[in-house]
């Protein structure tokens, strides 16, 4: 290995001096854009820098790489067999490629700056459209083939998710974005293109259609006489620039739905799909978008499904419950692709559907699920493959006609690669891992991947050890993955182990392969053996200063130690920081020494050290040397240090770089060396991959291989044999191999130094790879094994320790154990480091645990003695804390709590009082009349008057303005009436006299009523103001409402003084009942009633200045009080109650308290408090008194009793002058209520007259409102009347120069048909030389053509377009057909015979010429038809812009009438009394006026005379009508009711002719006295009924009788019945008998003639029978017939006509 790198300096010399390249060997990546075909076989795909071309069949790979960095747009054409790509740079370029051949067929730069956001190229033609981001947002169209532009159209601010042409008509073109679909146009002229959109309207969210509303022009439907005319809300808005056109309130903004794709069909229609899961067909014509609903078959039969061979198959029940998953919920459409069977359709379900559409139906059936949402659907150019994509990047291969299994064509990962690297011994093949945790392998020689595994896990860092084919991948939760990748097809985890729970940031091989150093987060370093026989062992772990930002190490083999570097950037320092710690072969052979108790290794086995830079760095790389390559963080330079030795650790000096060179790259970045350590590698941000020298530090070779769109290049990987290196770039999924280009001496100097490694390692490979391969695969329940053993341990300590000695701390520990279910390494040395600290000091834990319980037992007792004693003895609970520390931390903290309680207090206090003191500044100082209230004394009326500002400046200013201008109006209608006055002395005396009247009459009716208020009354000036029918102009409004708010103000002025009044004398009351209370409340207590006297006083509403003031009665809490004041209030209390004693051990109070009672003078009011007391013999018996004492006694009684009638009249006088005093007092408060309540029914009219005024300003304010709306209307119809007007002279521009055009190529045309027909008629002309007999037949030969030729039309194919319209190339071919054809008619074997050879060549030439004239002319003709269709189109659009223009003007028209008449017709308030409104009033409470007029009291009572005298009228003539008519009714009646007596008489006669004369009709018409028979008869019948009566009784007696003797013979018969059946049974015995004796003897012929004799009298019976009721039915029939007849004979009465 030494000789190798003998001479570094020399072999980087020769190298620079012949030079180095880097080809690119291969490209492997996934996408999540479109792919498409480029043919039937072939499928390309952009990814980074590269677009790739794989053959679905073969899976080969081909490269295409841009030169200029990241593939923006993207777009294939298959038919064309060509692909389109954009760069990503300033001014961006589009490169068209040809497949397979990959030669650039043109370069398009067009006018944008930044980025192109979409291509798309038509399905026939060279047609070529582009979208640009921003800032220009342009749809261009290009003809590719010619690299010219066509035409361009810029919509700023539009961007565009999805484009695509028609492929029935390349002149259409669909846009879509999130929000909109629009169809454009291709409109062409000859040779120019124009660019015309149409956007479609689409539905709302929930699917129903939008009605199209003209948000701009108003709607002169809708009236209102009130508030004035309609207008649009853009001027109500106030706009009326471009935006009032499109304005529309946020809330009238209806959301439409949102598309995700559409698709063509063959008629030229759209189907959509939308993220509200609907399914919309749009006619490209009508722009009209329509729903389709989902319709399920009719039959019952199973939905076919494709199974494919990448995903396990589902069961049927699975497969059923997602199939009614799926039916019950829309799926959100991503891709659709039209065939000629249906439509393919597949979305974030993951299922492609099919889908058959009918009319506004559709039926759906799903043909296959990839699990995955699916992005893209795109079919072969022939229509037979469908290409599926997913978002992932999968991509899908499945054939329709076939019916074929799906094939997965790339099988992408979840993420982009995060990193690569070579497997030993790196010429065969190498491994990535994906960010999700996806490892793949990948052949070496040409990228063709071989297998995957999948880890389920976030990766983040992965390597291959040197010395086995195993890989270390490094997980974000801490894991480390070792995966076998001993075969190479079957990948698989053989080990995994958890370090910690922080994530691994790097893992890093030695050269050896002995150690892998695994660097996770804060700094912490793990160092694991390598080798697989060791089973990747964790050796120990150390930790640095700060965080690892990268790993390098060094391994020499003779001392077989291993030095590591780590690089670390301390964010104190801003530099970088380097720390170097050796690895021996100590660590592996004896580990435990090697490390402490926790698993950290030792400083005296590492010996680390430390090198402080001057730079920050972000990535370091070092060689044997000691030099250190690093990559600067702030700046793009790449710097060399030398480190020097150091000898001890404390040795700190700052490392200064010894040389510097610019990188040309953007920081960070990171370096590699290689494993020859001759080359060093500089990636970044950029993605440009730049190869250095190590020793000169020289580029060597750079290549382009990412982007800095892809966020640059994430890892880099040398081979260890120097021939190929691995990028990947961090955000573009892409992974690019690349190999040397070199000379055979740097291929010998590579190939050496890895046959160097490869001795050194052959034998450990050789050994680790067969113990990896016996290593069993790693599963959950290996890991688990050592969790088991831990849990056993943990049970056995707990089972051992008694059940008292298990303190907190250990059944924590023990809980922690059992608990965790994966414990890392870390956990586990920590947790075995506690054990055996446990087992070491377990004695000594027992003996602090008994002092510990005796000194708690001692201060429980302690504390328990405190809580006994006072109070002020008690000490706090904190006292007892015997951990001083602890104790003085909690009050620190307490302290630090309670200092921040206070400042949020104060802050809060400090926010109040800023708030108050805004509100008090706001609604109380800038008052000048501060609001205050009047309340009664006994009643609830309560009175508040006005609170008022004081007048700005401005508004007195204003004011005083439109006085002044009142004034000077006035003085001109006075000298103007004067004026007429004078010119007037020519009218004659009466009439001059009528006027006068009149005008007096006029003046005298004049009142409040037009002022429409009464303000007057209140203290308003009415003179002043405008008459309301005069308010016409904007200033005379505006002065009106200056002088109503005037009259507001002095209305509330004048309340405010009246209100100023009486609370004074509230004030006044209060102080008179004030006075009379201190007479009251001596009586009382002189007479000691339970009396409470009563107090009135203001309350805070009467006095607002309270609600500034705080009384101290008002603080609820205790007031704090600092140390020095509460000693200054104990030392007042202590003088204060010194100074009482002082005076109640006064003598001189004493003695007269005792003398006199306390008082030098006895009055009058004390003669109820004067006691006299009794003699002092009161306590003796009676029986013991003598005579003087008894005379005492007696006059001590009569004292008493004097004394006693004195208080008793005085007592009197007291309650007559309380009484009095009350009285008093209720009368004066009551007539003070009294006045407030007059005082509020005069604050409830100044507020009806304010009201009054407030209402006049609100209807002036509003038709100053509709005045500036209708203005800014005017404007608004104004700009847009301008704009369209320049648009008319831009279209009347293009019709005259499109017209132009039209007959400039109109007799181009013309001129050519003309030749065309000269040539024919010049044709004898022209061969006169010629005999007539060829002539004839050379003008047949001229005339005729070829047969055109028919195309192809393929039934079977499976294209759905067919064959699409007037195509260039179509065109071009059939030209060429012709043109092959008349080569074939100018052969000579064609010449007619005797026809000379010279003249048969002239004779072609002649026909050659004519053919191609007719050609051009066909040509000019369809272009001539073009160009009239654009000039029709034209002309359409400058109609209709005329239209609009009339439209406008109608439209100002109309706002200009409304304007003028909302000007005219002013709104007026009148003061009408109850009466003077005549309306029928509806159920709503205020009247409609609409209709009303207002007229003069006079008018209406004249109108009211003449209404009742026509009315008087009327009356009398209705009478005299009313009388007339009552006899012509009467005489109608009595001829009804002759008319109904006739009737009556008809029907009785004609009821007499029908009368059937029955016998006793007969009688009673020929007998005379019919009643006195029908009494005769009467008499005969109860006779006869009385007989009849007797006969029954007698009837009765008899049959009673005969049932008696039926009962007799009824007993008798019984009794019979009984013997005989006696005899049946003995008759029944000898009848069984002669059966079995008839049975014996052969009867049965006679038996059977007797049966038959039998059935045959039946029969002749049965036969009787029936001609008896045929000979029954005869005989009726015979008498209805004879009683028929005999009816004939009787006499018949016929109706008689009258």
């Amino acid at each position: 290995m030494e000789s190798v790198a003998e001479n570094p300096e020399d072999n980087g010399r020769r190298r620079l001096a012949r030079g180095a390249d880097l080809e690119m060997r291969w490209v492997q990546g996934f996408t999540n854009r479109n792919v498409g075909f480029v043919n039937n076989k072939t499928i390309c795909y952009p990814c980074g820098n590269y677009i790739l071309f794989l053959d679905i069949e073969t899976k080969k790979t081909t490269v295409l790489k841009c030169k200029n960095g990241h593939v923006g747009a993207f777009a294939v054409n298959g038919n064309s067999q060509v692909v389109a790509f954009s760069d990503q740079k300033l001014n961006p370029v589009i490169y068209i490629y040809t497949f397979p051949g990959l030669v650039k067929r043109s370069e398009i730069k067009g006018q944008a700056q930044l980025d192109y956001s979409l291509l798309a190229f038509s399905y026939m033609g060279p047609y070529l459209a582009s979208y640009s981001s921003v800032p220009e947002f342009a749809l261009s169209i290009w003809d590719w083939q010619e690299n010219i532009l066509l035409c361009s159209k810029s919509q700023p601010g539009v961007k565009v998710t999805s484009m695509s042409f028609n492929p029935m008509n390349w002149h259409q073109l669909c846009l879509s974005n999130e929000n909109s679909l629009t169809v454009w146009n291709i409109e062409r002229n000859d040779q120019e293109h124009h660019l015309k959109s149409k956007p479609v309207r689409l539905p709302a969210e929930d699917g129903s259609l939008m009605c199209k509303q003209d948000v701009f022009f108003s709607h002169p439907g809708i009236e209102d006489l009130y508030y004035g005319p309609v207008l649009p809300i853009s001027a109500i808005a106030g706009l009326a620039g471009d935006e009032a056109e499109t304005f529309r309130p946020k809330d009238d903004i209806q959301p439409s739905v949102h598309p995700t794709v559409h698709c063509w069909t063959a008629t030229s229609d759209l189907y959509m799909g939308c993220e509200e899961g609907h399914f919309l067909a749009i006619n490209a014509e009508t722009l009209k978008a329509s729903l389709l609903y989902y319709k399920p078959p009719q039959d019952a039969k199973e939905r076919r499904r494709t199974k494919f061979r990448s995903l396990p198959l589902l069961s049927d029940n699975s497969l059923k419950k997602e199939e009614n998953k799926q039916r019950t919920q829309k799926p959100l459409l991503l891709a659709m692709a039209y065939h000629k069977d249906g439509l393919y359709a597949a979305g974030t379900d993951g299922i492609v559907h099919f889908y058959q559409i009918k009319g506004t139906h559709y039926q759906m059936d799903d043909c296959f699920d990839v699990s995955e949402p699916i992005t893209s659907l795109v079919f072969s150019p022939d229509y037979n493959t469908l290409l599926v994509e997913t978002d992932k990047g999968s991509v899908y291969v499945y054939k329709p006609s076939q019916n074929e299994e799906v094939i997965k064509l790339l099988d992408a990962c979840n993420d982009h690669f995060l990193s690569a690297d070579f497997l030993t011994p790196g010429d065969k093949y190498c491994v990535s891992v994906a960010i999700s945790g996806e490892v793949h392998v990948w052949l070496l020689e040409d990228g063709t991947f071989i297998s995957k595994l999948c880890l389920n896990t976030q990766a983040t860092a992965m390597v291959c050890c040197p010395s086995s084919y195993s890989v270390a991948v490094g997980t974000k939760v801490g894991h480390v993955y070792f995966i076998d990748v001993t075969k190479v097809e079957m990948p698989r985890v053989v080990h995994r182990v958890l370090l910690s729970s922080l994530p691994v940031h790097h893992l890093q091989y030695d050269q050896s392969g002995q150690y892998l150093i695994t660097g996770a987060a804060e700094g912490h370093i793990f160092i694991l053996d390598a080798w697989p026989s060791k089973l990747f062992q964790v050796l120990g772990y150390l930790v640095m200063s700060s965080e690892v930002l990268g790993l390098s190490s060094i391994y020499d083999v003779k001392s077989e130690l291993v030095e590591v570097m780590a690089l670390l950037c301390p964010p104190d320092l801003r530099r970088a920081r380097l720390e170097i710690f050796c690895l021996p072969s100590a660590i592996t052979i004896d580990n435990d020494e090697c490390i402490d108790e926790r698993g950290m290794l030792k400083n005296r086995v590492i010996q680390k050290r430390q090198y402080e830079l001057d730079y920050p760095l972000s990535s370091a790389v070092r060689q044997k040397d000691d030099t250190v390559y690093g990559y600067c963080n702030h700046a793009p330079f790449i710097c060399k240090y030398h480190l020097a030795k150091k000898k001890t650790w404390k040795d700190v000096l700052v490392t200064l770089s010894e040389k510097k060179i610019p990188s040309n790259q953007f920081a960070p970045g990171f370096l590699h060396l290689s494993p020859n350590s001759q080359l060093l590698a500089s990636v970044a941000k950029d993605g440009v991959l730049f190869i250095h020298d190590a020793v000169t530090l020289e580029t060597v070779a750079r290549e382009h291989c990412h982007s800095y769109q892809g966020q640059g290049i994430g890892s880099l990987a040398f081979s260890l044999d120097g021939q190929f290196i691995l990028v990947n770039g961090v955000d573009d999924g892409t992974l690019v191999c690349l190999k040397w280009k070199t000379g055979d001496d740097e291929i010998k100097e590579a190939n050496d130094y890895w046959r160097l490694i490869l001795a050194v390692l052959n034998n450990s490979i050789y050994n680790e790879n067969n113990v990896l391969k016996s290593m069993a695969e790693w599963n959950i329940a290996t890991e688990s094994l050592l969790e088991s053993s831990l849990e056993k341990e943990s049970q056995e300590m707990l089972q051992k320790k008694p059940s008292v000695e298990v303190t907190d701390e250990d059944s924590y520990l023990n809980l922690n154990i059992l608990s965790t279910d994966e414990m890392t390494w870390l956990n586990q040395k920590v947790q075995k480091a506690i054990k055996e600290e446990i087992k070491k000091f377990a004695d000594k834990r027992k003996e602090l645990k008994k002092g510990i319980k005796k000194l708690r037992k001692t201060i429980q007792e302690m504390m328990y003695e405190n809580e006994q004693v006072p109070d002020i003895e008690r000490l706090d609970q904190q006292e007892f804390n015997l951990d001083i520390e602890e104790q003085e931390r909690l009050q620190a903290a307490s302290e630090q709590e309670v200092a921040r309680v206070r400042k949020a207090i104060e802050m809060e206090n400090l926010a109040k009082c800023y708030l108050r003191d805004i509100i008090k500044k706001e609604c109380w100082d800038s008052m000048s009349i501060k609001g205050r209230a009047i309340k009664c004394f006994h009643a609830a009326y309560k009175v508040t008057n006005y609170p008022m500002k004081e007048r700005r400046k401005e508004e007195l200013e204003a004011l005083e303005r439109v006085l002044q201008l009142k004034k000077i109006e006035s003085a001109d209608l006075k000298i103007r009436k004067e004026i007429v006055e004078f010119q007037s002395q020519a009218v004659p005396p009466k009439e001059e006299g009528e006027k006068v009247e009149e005008e007096a009459v006029t003046d005298e009716s004049t009142s409040n009523s037009l002022i429409g208020s009464l303000s007057a009354q209140f203290g308003g000036d009415t003179s002043i103001l405008y008459h309301q029918m005069d308010l016409h102009t904007r200033e005379e409004k505006i002065n009106q409402i200056i002088l109503l708010q005037d009259i507001i103000y002095k209305v509330k002025t004048a309340f405010n003084k009246e209100f100023d009044t009486v609370a004074r004398q509230k004030e006044q009351e209060i102080a008179r009942v004030k006075e009379r209370n201190l007479r009251i409340q001596e009586i009382v207590e002189q007479l000691e009633l339970q009396e409470e006297v009563w107090e009135p006083a203001l309350t805070d509403d009467e006095i607002p200045e309270r609600a500034l003031t705080v009384q101290d009665s008002e603080i609820k809490v205790e007031k704090y009080l600092t140390p020095q004041q509460r000693a200054t209030a104990e030392m007042m209390a202590k003088t204060e109650m010194e100074r009482r004693l002082a005076a109640q051990n006064s003598a001189r109070q004493r003695a007269l308290y005792d003398m006199m009672g306390g008082v030098l003078e006895v009055k009058k009011e004390d003669i109820l408090k004067i006691e006299i007391p009794p003699p002092p013999f009161v306590s003796k018996p009676d029986t013991l008194w003598n005579e003087e004492e008894k005379k005492v006694f007696k006059e001590y009684e009569k004292k008493v009793k004097e004394l006693n009638e004195e208080r008793e009249k005085y007592r009197k006088t007291l309650e007559t002058e309380l009484k009095k005093l009350q009285t008093s007092i209720q009368e004066t408060t009551q007539t003070f209520d009294d006045t407030v309540s007059k005082l509020f029914e005069r604050k409830v009219k100044s507020e009806m007259v304010i009201y009054q005024e407030e209402l006049k300003i609100n209807n002036l304010l509003y038709s100053l409102l509709l005045d500036e709306e209708l203005s800014t209307r005017e404007a608004g119809l104004n700009h847009f009347l301008d704009k369209k007007r320049k648009e008319k002279l831009r279209t009347a521009e293009e019709v005259q120069v499109v017209r132009a055009q039209v007959d400039a190529y109109r007799e181009t045309y013309d001129n050519l048909a003309a030749e065309d027909k000269i040539l024919e008629r010049g044709f004898k002309k022209e061969f006169s030389d010629v005999p007539a007999h060829h002539i004839d037949h050379l003008f047949k030969l001229y005339k005729r053509r070829p047969r055109a030729q028919k195309i192809k039309m393929h039934l079977d194919t499976a294209n759905p377009y067919g064959d699409r319209p007037g195509s260039a190339r179509a065109y071009k071919e059939a030209l060429a057909h012709l043109m092959k054809a008349i080569d074939e008619m100018d052969d000579p074997e064609n010449m007619p015979e005797g026809l000379d050879l010279p003249v048969w060549e002239r004779f072609c030439l002649a026909r050659r010429t004519k053919v191609e004239g007719e050609q051009l002319v066909k040509r000019k003709a369809l272009t001539l038809a073009e160009m009239q269709a654009f000039l029709q189109k034209r002309m359409d659009d400058d109609e209709k812009i005329r239209m609009d223009i009339e439209k406008i003007l109608n439209e100002l028209n109309t706002l200009r009438e409304e304007k003028m008449r909302f000007q005219l017709d002013l709104t007026i308030q009148f003061l009408l009394k109850q009466g003077q409104v005549e309306l029928e009033s509806a159920a709503e409470l205020i009247p409609d006026y609409t209709d009303a007029i207002l007229l003069h009291k006079s008018v209406i009572e004249e109108l009211n005379c003449t209404i009742r005298a026509q009315g008087e009228k009327k009356i009398a003539s209705m009478v005299e009508s009313k009388d007339f008519s009552k006899g012509i009714f009467q005489l109608e009646w009595e001829h009804k009711k002759m008319k109904m007596l006739m009737e009556d008489l008809n029907q009785r006669a004609r009821d007499i002719q029908n009368l059937h004369v029955s016998r006793d009709r007969q009688l009673f018409l020929s007998i005379l006295n019919y009643d006195s028979r029908i009494t005769q008869q009467v008499s005969v019948m109860e006779q006869t009924l009385g007989v009849m009566d007797k006969l029954h009784k007698k009837n009765v007696k008899n049959r009673q009788k005969v049932f008696k003797d039926l009962e007799k013979r009824i007993c008798l018969k019984e009794q019979a019945n009984y013997k005989l059946s006696q005899e049946l049974q003995e008759m029944l015995v000898s009848v069984s008998e002669r059966r079995h004796i008839f049975e014996a003897a052969d009867t049965q012929l006679v038996s059977e003639k007797a049966a038959k004799e039998h059935y045959q009298d039946i029969v002749q019976r049965r036969q009787l029978v029936d001609l008896a009721k045929e000979q029954a039915q005869e005989i009726s029939v015979l008498q209805g017939e004879v009683e028929r007849l005999r009816m004939r004979t009787f006499p018949a009465l016929f109706e008689m006509e009258y």
